[in-house]
C-alpha cells in the first residue's frame, strides 16, 4: 500500500462505474453471458490494481458479505452484524459457534496468498489433496474452472457449500493472475444455482460474476474514500500508536478496541471514539458496550 498523501476524500478519483449494458439485463445465451462476465472481470481489474483502494480491507469486507450469503444457503438467519459479533466477541481460543466458524473460514481464506496450505487451514472438512485438485482445475476460461470446482465439490459432498464457493472464487482469482481470493461468485449465487450441473451451472456462474462485480466495485470506491478520510485524520491525533491502529483498520472489516493490544484498553477506546468524532471511523453495532469499529 502506498504512503498516505495529503489527498482528501473529496478529491479522490472515483472508480469508473461498470457500463450499464453489462448489468442491464440477464444474459440468456451462453455467448452473451460469457461476454458480460468477461467485461465485468476486466472492469473489476481496475479496482484490484488501484492504489487508493485498501485491498486487504476490501477483501475482508467482501468476505463478510460472502459469509452472509453462505449462512443463508445453510438455512441460518445470521446477518452481517450477527456474524461479526460471533467472531469478534468470542474470546481467543473459544468456539465462535457455527456462524462464527463460517465467517472465520471466509476471513482466513482471503487474508493470505492463495495456496494449498492456506486454504486447507481456512476451510473445514477439506483435505490438501482436494484443495490441490481444485486449484489445478482446467478449462478454457476462469469462470469455466470455477464452475467445475463447484460441481466437483458438491457432487462428492453436497453439504460443503461454503468450501465449494471459497474454492471456486480462489480458482477464479488464481486464473485471473491474482494472489488473493476475492469473493465474487459467492456474493450473488442462489440456492437453486448450487443444484445445477453442467451448462446450467456454467451459465449461473457467469451471471453471478456480473452481479458480484456489481456489488464489489461500488464497495471498492466507498472504502477508498473512507481510507482517505482516515489518513487525513491522522495528523489530528496525539496517540503514539495511532498510525499502527490505522494500519489495522485499513486491513480488517471490524475491530474491537481490545484487539488493539499494543495500547491500553482505555487508550484504544478513546482513540476509536475520537476517530468516530472526526468522521474517519464508524461504530458498527449501535451499542453502548461491546462496540466494534471499522471504516
Amino acid at each position: 500500500m502506498r504512503k498516505p498523501s495529503a489527498q482528501t476524500a473529496d478529491a479522490l478519483p472515483m472508480l469508473p462505474p461498470m457500463a450499464g449494458w453489462i448489468v442491464s439485463a440477464p444474459a440468456e445465451t451462453p455467448d452473451a453471458a460469457a461476454f458480460r462476465s468477461g467485461a465485468a472481470l476486466a472492469h473489476l481489474g481496475l479496482a484490484a490494481q488501484a492504489a487508493e483502494v485498501p485491498q486487504a480491507l476490501w477483501r475482508d469486507r467482501l468476505a463478510l458479505a460472502a459469509a452472509e450469503v453462505c449462512a443463508g444457503l445453510a438455512g441460518r438467519r445470521e446477518d452481517a452484524r450477527a456474524l461479526r459479533d460471533a467472531v469478534h466477541l468470542t474470546r481467543p481460543g473459544d468456539d465462535p459457534g457455527p456462524a462464527g466458524r463460517l465467517l472465520r473460514q471466509w476471513s482466513r481464506a482471503v487474508a493470505g496468498p492463495i495456496s494449498v496450505a492456506a486454504l486447507t487451514r481456512a476451510l473445514e472438512s477439506v483435505t490438501p489433496e482436494q484443495v490441490a485438485l481444485c486449484l489445478d482445475a482446467g478449462g478454457p476460461t476462469p469462470v469455466d474452472r470455477a464452475a467445475w470446482v463447484i460441481e466437483a465439490v458438491l457432487t462428492d459432498s453436497p453439504r460443503l457449500q461454503t468450501a465449494a464457493l471459497v474454492l471456486a472464487d480462489a480458482v477464479l482469482a488464481k486464473s485471473l493472475g491474482r494472489d488473493h481470493v476475492l469473493p465474487l461468485i459467492s456474493l450473488a449465487v442462489k440456492p437453486r444455482d448450487l443444484r445445477l450441473r453442467g451448462d446450467d451451472l456454467w451459465l449461473a456462474c457467469h451471471r453471478a460474476v456480473v452481479l458480484g462485480a456489481g456489488q464489489a466495485l461500488p464497495l471498492a470506491g466507498e472504502l477508498a474514500r473512507a481510507a482517505a478520510r482516515l489518513r487525513a485524520a491522522m495528523p489530528q491525533l496525539r496517540a503514539k500508536a495511532a498510525a499502527r491502529a490505522m494500519d489495522q483498520f485499513l486491513n480488517r472489516d471490524a475491530l474491537a478496541p481490545g484487539a488493539l493490544d499494543f495500547m491500553s484498553d482505555r487508550a484504544a477506546r478513546r482513540l476509536c471514539d475520537r476517530l468516530v468524532a472526526l468522521g474517519a471511523l464508524r461504530e458498527l453495532t449501535g451499542r453502548a458496550t461491546f462496540r466494534l469499529y471499522g471504516l
